[in-house]
């Protein structure tokens, strides 16, 4: 009976485990987002966290007749990607992002994670290039 008790125990937490991983570690989605910079803060209680908030193209709205913007809020675990979009609010840019089914409190308040800046366009109309960033 002990030892049912013991197997049984064992295989709980492996299961819980896998579960923990699925929900915070596995990548559900990965994509490309470009918009307007809103704005990129680092804030929290306990971990401080790099968020923010793209502004895109066109309007989304559940309710007909209304009118939303498109706003696409993200986090940044990398410090020197935040350093460099923290200096390109207002401007439009692309990001590249991986999205995970649960936040971790120490990774962000948001599923989706900016890994990669790919473009920095200043906002009028010329739309010319101001930092093209590749991720090491």
């Amino acid at each position: 009976m002990k030892k049912v008790i013991t197997i049984g125990i064992i295989i709980l937490l492996i299961v819980l485990a896998a579960i923990f991983w699925w929900r915070h570690y596995f990548v559900f989605g990965e994509g490309v987002k470009a918009g307007d910079l809103n704005f990129l803060v680092k804030k929290g209680y306990i971990f401080k966290t790099w968020e923010g908030r793209l502004i895109q193209t066109g309007f989304k709205t559940p309710i007909p007749g209304a009118i939303q913007s498109n706003e696409f809020e993200f986090s940044v675990t990398n410090d020197s990607l935040a350093m460099i979009l923290e200096r390109a609010s207002g401007k439009i840019v692309e990001l590249r992002y991986k999205e995970y089914i649960a936040p971790l409190p120490w990774r962000g308040m948001s599923k989706y994670i900016v890994i990669e800046i790919l473009d920095i366009k200043d906002s009028d109309e010329s739309r010319e290039t101001l930092i093209p960033y590749q991720a090491i």
